[in-house]
């Protein structure tokens, strides 16, 4: 993905907001598969927060994981999901100008199977939530 052009950092100064959407396993149960999320560009990042960044080997892939601690100059992060991998345990530290921003709210988009009406009860008011900050997660990083 080519560099972005001095307007379009202009631009996301503008609107300090974006869409992302979950793809994979990494951040269950916290984010599922198919989630969107409401992105925070530029937020000020703290340990526990979700965080939307560029992957340090493939710059043009966007990685969601939960930033764990700062580590020399940059974040240790990992994903909910121990098992997935695909995080700081593989790839070291991420430096701050790759992360671009906190998730401040998820949308579960309505499943082909909730058709009847307890089901869309339950979605209706499940569906928008905020990211909570998991504030025990270097709490998780030291049992590794």
């Amino acid at each position: 993905m080519p560099e972005p052009s001095r307007e379009t950092e202009r631009a996301r100064a503008a609107v300090p907001f974006g869409l992302a959407e979950v793809t994979g396993p990494s951040m269950v149960p916290t984010l599922r598969h198919g989630d969107q999320l409401l992105v925070r560009y530029g937020a000020r990042v703290r340990p526990g927060d979700v965080v939307v960044l560029r992957h340090p080997f493939q710059q043009d892939l966007l990685v969601v994981k939960r930033a764990v601690e700062r580590r020399g100059g940059g974040w240790w992060v990992l994903g909910d999901n121990a098992y997935a991998g695909g995080d700081s345990t593989d790839y070291g530290t991420v430096p701050d100008e790759l992360i671009l921003g906190r998730v401040r709210l998820r949308y579960r988009p309505l499943g082909p199977d909730q058709r009847s009406p307890l089901a869309l009860l339950r979605w209706a008011l499940s569906a928008a939530r905020p990211v909570p900050a998991d504030r025990s997660a270097s709490r998780r990083l030291r049992a590794r």
